[in-house]
């Protein structure tokens, strides 16, 4: 070993001997706080800040808390999926929930209890900090870099410093409001939907140098606004003095009164673009003249799968995914046909396990833990729309690989299809929730489940339990939002439709088109006459946006409006999905803008 590399290595342990101070005292703080409020010391209003700065999110239910954990850039090392699963089973009721920002949730976990996990987590380098309230929140990478084989550069690097960068911070932990950041890496295509973000980041090379085409002030929510161009090129050098000063735009000129127009795509809408970019610029140039966030010379080991020391890769396997022969198992060839990708390494390939309604028990997080390990790179990846993916398996472990996900209910095809629906857990947990989203995508996801035709696989669903669009509803090509109606005194779980979000065939985001609201028991049935209506009226070559922007809104609300105002109803339309009892509309406090 060189001096240099003696030095090397004693630096890192310092620094990580450091942080594991600095997380294990922060932790126990929480605790302190935390027994200060259960005695009665502080009130919750006093505590609310603090725990949610923390990701630790109130409940509907009463005397517990749901948990998030940060996983940044989706990626996660094999023994950071095997000690969620532990953490699954000893806080979580035996499962844990895939978001649709990469992170992983538990719920129903008592107070008490959550610093104990909070220290299993830190254990491999995981963390709940701010990933939750007015704060910085999770980067999101997409789960393909590294492996596309459109890649321009891996960008998960990038994501993982400036995710660090922004950690504990004056600056990013009590803004106006969330702020977002997502990095993608692909040629042509938005695997992360940046467009959506506050800062969405794209690879770019300029005249042999690496940088970022930037695009500010995306988001959904009830009001959702695409992000602009900011900067067609920022050089890698300075990506992060751009970023700050992005975020202090936000930190100076973000609504602090109205929370309900809190986010930064606001200032955009009520200060104009162009005044906003020349407060950027401002704030860059005084950045770059008297100094600002710089970026981190490491970050710990775990974080952001970061892992001092990664595992060399064997040879993948020789024969070419082109040349492969069916092999007679019509679901294993089904499996392979959509849930496996090739990646630009020769002889390796990327598996996406699907994970309905991004639920995971802790025997599937053990056996999504084991495969990584043996079978792949030590790695797993989170995707957005709530899967997992499993890169540098060879070709020829594929069959190993299909049996052991098998083993653990993982193994089933339409990844990325119309059956793959994404869902927030609504009303299942979240006080802002109005109706059960996980619970119609399951609906939704067995009454797609016919349907062979090509056109209609390539569909997606997405659904929200309330018009805040956790689960994404304003992107897909059918998007279902939770709200509630009274007739005849009594109150109904609806949700309002609606069709052909996504991108358009230059690549441009655009949003869903409202139809109308239904009943949430048959929404099932709207989406077979708005399918059997596509099969039947689509021209050839148009996509499903198109066919609904030919046909306007119009043809869908009347093709749905006996469902919407229901002639006749039947004792379970006074249920939502997943319930026995009769709805009630219980609403809590909201503390996403607490």
């Amino acid at each position: 070993m060189t001096a240099g590399t003696q030095e090397d290595t004693l630096s890192r342990e310092q620094f990580e001997k450091e942080h594991d101070r600095l997380v294990r005292e922060e932790i126990e703080t929480f605790r302190q706080r935390s027994e200060s409020f259960l005695v009665g010391e502080i009130t919750e209003d006093q505590f609310r800040p603090f725990r949610l700065k923390h990701g630790i999110y109130g409940q509907r239910q009463a005397g517990v808390q749901m948990v998030r954990c940060k996983i940044p850039g989706g990626l996660l090392t094999a023994a950071q999926v095997e000690q969620l699963a532990v953490i699954a089973e000893d806080f979580g009721g035996g499962k844990g929930h895939i978001t649709t920002r990469q992170n992983i949730q538990y719920h129903f976990v008592a107070l008490r209890n959550v610093p104990a996990l909070m220290h299993r987590l830190a254990d491999v380098g995981l963390t709940n900090r701010e990933a939750c309230y007015n704060t910085v929140r999770n980067v999101t990478v997409c789960p393909w870099s590294g492996i596309a084989r459109d890649e321009v550069f891996d960008v998960r690097p990038y994501a993982q410093k400036l995710a660090y960068a922004f950690l504990r911070k004056d600056l990013t932990s009590n803004l106006p409001r969330k702020f977002k950041f997502a990095f993608d890496g692909c040629r042509g295509r938005d695997c992360i939907a940046g467009a959506i973000n506050d800062v969405g980041l794209r690879a770019a090379i300029q005249d042999g140098r690496r940088g970022f085409r930037m695009v500010v002030g995306g988001g959904l929510g009830p009001m959702p606004r695409e992000a602009q161009l900011l900067d067609e090129f920022v050089p890698e050098d300075r990506l992060m003095n751009k970023c700050e000063a992005v975020v202090r735009v936000f930190n100076r000129h973000g609504n602090r009164a109205n929370k309900n127009l809190a986010r930064f795509k606001f200032v955009l809408r009520e200060r104009g673009f162009a005044w906003v970019q020349e407060q950027i610029e401002k704030e860059y140039q005084d950045i770059l003249a008297n100094g600002g966030i710089a970026w981190p010379e490491m970050v710990p080991e775990g974080f952001g799968g970061y892992r001092s020391n990664p595992r060399p890769l064997g040879a993948g396997a020789l024969l070419p995914m082109a040349e492969r022969q069916s092999t007679g198992d019509a679901e294993y060839d089904a499996w392979f046909e959509t849930n496996v990708v090739e990646q630009r390494q020769a002889g390796y390939a990327a598996v996406v396990v699907r994970v309905d309604q991004g639920n995971l028990s802790a025997a599937q997080l053990r056996g999504l833990a084991s495969v990584a390990s043996q079978m792949g790179d030590g790695m797993a990846r989170v995707s957005i729309d709530q899967n997992m993916v499993l890169a540098f398996i060879p070709l020829a472990s594929l069959p190993r690989v299909y049996a052991a996900l098998g083993e653990v209910g993982l193994a089933g095809s339409g990844a990325r299809q119309i059956e793959d629906v994404t869902t927030c857990p609504g009303a299942y947990s979240c006080n802002l929730g109005i109706t059960k989203a996980m619970s119609l995508g399951a609906a939704l996801q067995e009454t797609v489940r016919g349907y062979d035709d090509p056109r209609v696989k390539r569909l997606s669903i997405k659904i929200s339990g309330c018009p805040n669009s956790c689960g994404q509803h304003w992107i897909a090509d059918f998007g279902f939002y939770g709200n509630a109606r009274k007739i005849e005194g009594r109150e109904l779980p609806y949700y309002l439709m609606l069709l052909g979000g996504g991108y358009d065939r230059e690549g441009m985001m655009r949003f869903g088109l409202a139809v109308q609201s239904i009943p949430a028991r048959l929404a099932p049935q709207a989406v077979r006459r708005v399918l059997d209506h596509f099969i039947a009226n689509r021209l050839d070559g148009e996509t499903f946006r198109d066919y609904v922007v030919r046909h306007k809104v119009e043809t869908f609300r009347a093709l749905t409006l006996d469902l919407a105002k229901p002639a006749e109803l039947f004792p379970e339309m006074y249920q939502d999905w997943g319930d026995e009892e009769a709805y009630s509309l219980q609403l809590g406090r909201g503390e996403c803008a607490a």
